[in-house]
């Protein structure tokens, strides 16, 4: 490496917002309830102080969306000369109605106005009372802190080491390490949120942010510990994370390799950004080169002001991009899941499957395989009556390596720029399910 080219104050510039954002996004600090990291520890100090104040807030924030969105589409060209919020605000048709019929719903449900299909407890106030809150407070810190991780060098520094890893494995970037990392400790939508980010500015194809997206973006530590407890084995937790992580390893090893991510373009959001350099030249090897690359991406960050500004966007394109999303069309998917035996109906095909894997209670288990599309807690919520042990942990289990659930990533990957659709992320939900249950199955075997 050229010694002389660095000086003493770029190492610095590398080093310490990288170790900050690791600190925050990645390291398990311990708490009463168990482990976490420090953006969730602040994301539940905020909850705790605006605890009275969250449902209106995020009412506010989604009418004040779709009245923006509304007004964009009227005003046309006269955005054109703030590209972010004309980016943010100057959404298609389709998602001008989302936002719209979001705002309605938000209003029904906090006001209590309308049918209890809207506004009861398992569906809008489980929203707007709840998860809704949780995304506001992950969205001020993880959106405020993330150019920590994004701009001063410590992706290309892991995109140069993860290379040999993530290339031959997954058929994915060595930078997308550290996505799966923070998922994998902090949350999925912190997965999904540095994934779309690095999408637009042009590090991932197409399909590599599908992949991504859609089979990295992982529950975290703390959620599953939730779950699991939920279905009362909380003392099974070591194996039971061992299991998801053993499922999902199986399914992100496939997943990549068949349609519909195999097919999406190996495209850059804009062509010309499709230079991205991973061999590591002569002269160099992959620590020397990636340290490199990460001193040459510090040294362009200078401002202060510029880091609060972007993770000011980060939060406004959070907040208001993803919020109308998980209200609509995750409002939507709980009351078919509550109010609707359609559910019930799309699990009639499993029952001979379980029967077959001989998993106890197998009429009452196919009604919980689906239903985790609209919400990734349904499943265990429901399981809970259930008696054998064995079968309220394998539905536990695979409820989390499903991954896609509409109340939260799924409606995430539909308002982020990741190009995934409706239809792409149920059928990838399905080959999850089918690829996940005989893995999941076979070690529950084994541990009861």
């Amino acid at each position: 490496m050229e010694k002389n080219k660095y000086k003493l104050n770029d190492h610095l510039k590398f080093i310490i917002p990288s170790l900050i954002g690791i600190y925050l996004f990645m390291i398990p600090v311990p708490t009463d309830n168990g482990l976490t990291i420090p953006i969730a520890l602040l994301a539940d100090w905020i909850q705790v102080k605006l605890a009275g104040h969250l449902s209106l807030i995020m009412m506010l924030i989604i009418v004040i969306t779709a009245a923006l969105s509304v007004l964009a589409k009227l005003l046309g060209e006269k955005l054109n000369r703030t590209p972010f919020f004309k980016k943010l605000l100057n959404v298609s048709p389709f998602w001008t109605i989302t936002r719209v019929v979001a705002a309605a719903f938000a209003i029904m449900v906090y006001y209590r106005i309308g049918p209890e299909a809207i506004h009861g407890p398992d569906t809008g106030q489980l929203l707007l009372d709840d998860l809704l809150h949780v995304l506001f407070a992950v969205f001020l810190f993880a959106g405020l802190f993330l150019p920590l991780l994004m701009n001063y060098g410590l992706l290309d520094l892991f995109g140069t080491l993860m290379t040999k890893i993530m290339r031959p494995l997954f058929k994915l970037p060595g930078r997308s390490s550290v996505d799966s990392l923070a998922s994998w400790i902090g949350d999925g939508t912190i997965g999904v949120l540095l994934t779309s980010k690095q999408y637009e500015d042009g590090y991932y194809t197409k399909r590599e942010a599908a992949i991504i997206g859609t089979t990295f973006s992982v529950v975290s530590i703390t959620f599953t510990l939730v779950v699991i407890q939920q279905v009362g084995l909380g003392y099974m937790f070591v194996p039971f994370y061992l299991t998801v992580l053993a499922a999902g390893l199986v399914a992100a090893l496939i997943m990549p390799r068949i349609p519909p991510l195999s097919t999406k373009p190996n495209t850059y959001v804009n062509e010309a950004d499709g230079d991205i350099e991973e061999d590591v030249p002569e002269g160099y090897n992959s620590l020397t080169f990636g340290y490199k690359k990460a001193l040459d991406q510090a040294k362009k960050e200078s401002s202060v002001l510029k880091f609060f500004k972007e993770g000011g966007q980060n939060i406004l394109d959070m907040w208001m991009g993803v919020a109308p999303v998980v209200m609509a069309i995750g409002l939507i998917a709980l009351i078919v899941a509550t109010y609707t035996p359609v559910f019930t109906w799309l699990g009639v095909p499993f029952i001979p499957l379980l029967e077959l894997m001989q998993v106890p209670f197998a009429e009452a288990a196919s009604e919980t395989v689906l239903v985790g599309f609209a919400d990734m807690f349904l499943p265990s919520i429901m399981a809970t009556p259930i008696e054998a042990d064995i079968t309220r942990f394998i539905i536990a289990a695979l409820s989390v390596t499903q991954l896609i659930y509409m109340s939260e990533v799924g409606g995430l990957l539909l308002g982020s720029k990741i190009p995934v659709s409706m239809k792409d992320l149920f059928i990838i939900f399905l080959i999850r399910t089918l690829i996940t249950l005989p893995v999941i199955v076979l070690i529950a075997h084994i541990l009861f």
